[in-house]
């Protein structure tokens, strides 16, 4: 059977986690999961600890000091997944925003149908959003297109952080050089799975905001993605224009 692996990333999610980790254990097909805490104050990780007993060899955990971006979490998580086997590695959400059911679609994508990055996609039809004011929904879906037109790339749902990776591309981007630890992070990881021709799909899901915690959107995490995108572009046409002349010559 291929090893597959959840890597979730918290920050005080105490209210959600037991209740995460329940479901994701109880599905049909066999996930392990690595919760990696950014030393959260409200006790996540020692619910993850209590749980090591009720999910032997199922679940990790990963402490870190303190928080230093989403984008940083998940490198760390993909660095110690790699380094355990995995042959399938996931990232979700720990709010429930992203439904664990759908964990078997994503896999499916990649291991039945030969996919190698399945992307849970909130816009791939329509619209997909549940509990979201409009002013976020529509920021988010003109993002996307933003993204889309900028990077001129085929994926409707840039943002989006539902997704399962084979072991492969993590061992093709280098992650030590992911430059955004922020919103552009997910931006970042799919424009370098897509410059690596890598077989991508979008896998629609229905998205549902957060009903406990807080969430962790702030407007410093918005630019860094608006901004990092333009940066991004730039600086895969300069490396090919380099790559072009060099072999030119």
């Amino acid at each position: 059977m291929s090893k597959a692996v959840v890597v979730v990333p918290t920050y005080n999610e105490i209210e959600n986690i037991e209740r995460l980790l329940r479901t994701v254990f109880s599905l049909q097909r066999e996930f392990h999961v690595l919760v990696v805490d950014d030393n959260s104050p409200d006790g996540t990780a020692t619910v993850v600890e209590e749980n090591f007993k009720t999910y032997p060899e199922k679940l990790f955990l990963l402490k870190r000091a303190e928080k230093t971006g989403l984008g940083t979490a998940y490198i760390a998580g993909f660095k110690w997944a790699l380094q355990h086997g995995y042959d399938y590695i996931f990232e979700m959400d720990a709010d429930f925003s992203h439904n664990p059911n759908d964990l078997i679609r994503l896999f499916n994508a990649c291991h039945k149908e030969g996919n190698d990055v399945a992307i849970g996609s909130r816009y791939v039809k329509g619209v997909n959003v549940v509990n979201w004011p409009m002013s976020r929904v529509l920021m988010s879906w003109l993002a996307s297109k933003y993204v889309q037109f900028v990077m001129g790339i085929d994926i409707y749902d840039t943002t989006a952080g539902f997704i399962c990776y084979r072991r492969r591309v993590l061992e093709k981007i280098n992650l030590d050089n992911i430059r955004f630890v922020g919103y552009a992070f997910q931006i970042e990881m799919k424009f370098k799975a897509y410059l690596s021709k890598f077989k991508i799909k979008e896998v629609p899901v229905i998205f549902t905001d957060r009903t406990k915690g807080e969430s962790k959107m702030s407007s410093g995490i918005i630019s860094e993605a608006i901004f990092g995108v333009i940066a991004m572009k730039f600086k895969s046409v300069f490396n090919k224009k380099r790559f072009n002349k060099t072999s030119f010559h």
